[in-house]
């Protein structure tokens, strides 16, 4: 697997990654607290359709994170020239915070090191830069937050207001970064 910044035209490539998923445990949030509910979610891939779920909806969103940010950093897992894992850097968030602002990883490259591995390299992008703590507004997802919890984020009792307000029922949680080497 190789790890690589992504240029702006190659966010299209998106549509490699098989955003599919059964979800049979979900959270809700109150404050620092997460309270697990059985749920029946069945998320299928990207819609070929207009919409929120949609490639184009997606990469539009992306290239509206770029335009807002422009420091934002696009990062690519690909395995055999196929995208397989996308994630998004946000350095400034707030002064003291950047964000993990997208990650997804093809339903086939799972529980395979996709993740972890990019997000081995947002951290080392955000330690580098000496930001001392990460934010993500995770899919309520059991999988989603589990991943999360065991890269060391919290859910947090003072959400971004932006962010809470742009997805409300995500679950915020923050994460505590180890100071520069």
């Amino acid at each position: 697997m190789e790890i690589r910044t992504l240029q702006l035209s190659e966010l299209h490539r998106l549509s490699d990654i098989n955003r599919s998923e059964s979800i049979r445990v979900g959270y809700r949030q109150q404050g620092e607290q997460l309270i697990p509910r059985e749920v029946d979610w069945d998320v299928p891939n990207w819609s070929p359709e207009l919409g929120s779920h949609s490639v184009e909806a997606k990469h539009s969103g992306l290239l509206k994170l770029a335009d807002e940010a422009p420091d934002t950093v696009f990062l690519g897992a690909f395995v055999k020239d196929r995208l397989v894992g996308l994630a998004a850097w946000r350095p400034r968030l707030t002064d003291t915070m950047s964000e993990l602002a997208f990650l997804h990883v093809d339903c086939n490259h799972r529980r395979q090191g996709v993740a972890s591995a990019l997000c081995d390299e947002v951290d080392r992008l955000a330690i580098a830069g000496g930001l001392p703590a990460m934010y993500v507004s995770a899919t309520e997802s059991e999988s989603a937050v589990g991943f999360y919890q065991s890269r060391g984020f919290r859910p947090t009792a003072t959400p971004h207001p932006e962010l809470l307000a742009k997805e409300p029922d995500d679950i915020h949680m923050v994460r505590q970064l180890p100071s520069h080497p």
